[in-house]
């Protein structure tokens, strides 16, 4: 008999993997984030598949390398600094669990496409109750280039609010409703925070800098808006408990890059930061829990990326998978078992415009321990022995000439299998 829990999926913006307190971020206290590393399994290699938006989300609901669904770069209004379509034949997460009967809703942040035919509800989710761009001007006002993108399902809406606890009261509410149905329900709660504008609330500021008396005003702002995102997760959670369905429903939090640091992020110790394809700009925090069915306060060195949680879901619940996808299931290595994916190749890629990439890619691969980069496409490739050199500090690129010509191969390889996917609508 196939199980069936709840899904809840949170996915932040732009949180480094420094950013918790159970990585020793500095002077930040994240509970609800340690609670379901505390009470399930904690990823200490675990990456976004790009290293700024619109492509991890693509693969968080595909699957896919995010180029394979037309979504190399950021999605946005203008189409002069637009990098992405997301394909109409890319198949979706949630429309894959509604094989299984799931009631499924996005609540939060899209980016995958302001047309009709890319809205939420047309890509398989029954309820949308958030945001459809890329960021917001403004967390109150809630506007982008002085549009208004928000939406309860396809009715534009103007609600009174900070977007973060807009996002977290709706998740609840969300919750206290299908805890009378008899339907699972996969919930995606995708956050702006901390995405800038670092605009907390005032309240929640002077907390931090109360708490913290030497901490500066730029990172004190950047703790409070983590922090204030932290206490949203903590009445998701609630309501979960609340209304008894906690010990059935699969948790997961997760991040689309690595943090902003010119604006009070931490990365920890890693190279790079949002937009690099270092591993400061890829590596997020990660967790999940499931009472009952994983192994507490686990901690796993395996490394996974957000393209694997597509399987990894669909495998929990026993939905077969008939299409090409570039994600593994995890669901072993969830369980607290060993799991052998040391030969896979990962792959990322960001297209982008301005002075720095005028239209064209950054990338990196890895296989194993081994990493080549390309963080500008200007800039040369570099290689890095992650086992050795975990920091990125030096470069082997021009003293291991077998290594490099080898993984440059597989890295042209990888750009080919992309080469016939348009990333452009027409």
């Amino acid at each position: 008999m196939a199980i069936t829990p709840n899904i809840l999926l949170i996915l932040a913006d732009d949180h480094g993997y420094g950013d918790i307190s159970a990585h020793d971020g500095p002077s930040i206290q994240t509970p609800n984030i340690d609670r379901i590393a505390d009470e399930g399994v904690r990823f200490t290699k675990f990456y976004a598949n790009c290293s700024v938006c619109s492509p991890s989300r693509a693969s968080l609901m595909t699957g896919r390398y995010p180029d394979r669904v037309g979504v190399p770069g950021v999605i946005r209004t203008h189409p002069q600094s637009n990098w992405g379509y997301f394909r109409q034949d890319a198949i979706t997460l949630p429309s894959m669990l509604k094989q299984k009967d799931y009631r499924t809703a996005l609540i939060g942040k899209w980016h995958l496409g302001l047309e009709n035919e890319n809205h939420p509800c047309k890509r398989g989710f029954d309820h949308f109750h958030g945001f459809l761009g890329d960021m917001m001007d403004d967390y109150w006002t809630h506007l982008r280039h002085n549009n208004n993108y928000m939406r309860n399902d396809y009715e534009t809406i103007d609600p009174r609010g900070h977007a973060t606890d807009l996002f977290s009261d709706w998740s609840a509410d969300f919750i206290r409703t299908y805890a009378l149905t008899s339907h699972p329900f996969f919930l995606y709660l995708a956050y702006n925070a901390p995405h800038t504008p670092i605009q907390p609330p005032d309240d929640w500021v002077e907390r931090v800098k109360e708490r913290e008396p030497d901490i500066s005003q730029q990172r004190a702002k950047y703790v409070a808006l983590v922090e204030h995102m932290d206490a949203g997760i903590g009445r998701v959670l609630d309501a979960l408990e609340e209304t008894n369905q906690l010990s059935n429903t699969l948790v997961i939090y997760s991040s689309d890059n690595g943090g902003q640091m010119g604006v009070g992020a931490h990365n920890g110790d890693l190279r790079g930061q949002k937009g690099e394809m270092y591993e400061g700009g890829i590596r997020v925090p990660t967790c999940a829990m499931w009472q009952g069915n994983m192994p507490k306060g686990h901690v796993t060195d395996q490394v996974a990326m957000l393209s694997d949680l597509f399987p990894t879901l669909c495998d929990v619940v026993d939905v077969p998978i008939q299409h090409e996808i570039d994600g593994h299931s995890i669901w072993q290595t969830l369980q607290g078992e060993e799991q052998d994916l040391s030969d896979r190749l990962l792959y990322w890629i960001r297209r982008e415009g301005g002075q720095q990439f005028s239209g064209q890619c950054q990338h990196a691969i890895r296989r194993g321990d081994i990493k080549l980069l390309h963080n500008r496409p200007f800039e040369p490739l570099e290689l890095y022995d992650l086992s050795s050199d975990p920091l990125e500090t030096t470069d082997v690129s021009e003293t291991d000439n077998k290594l490099y010509n080898e993984m440059r191969n597989l890295f042209q390889e990888e750009k080919q299998k992309a080469g016939s996917v348009p990333w452009q609508k027409g």
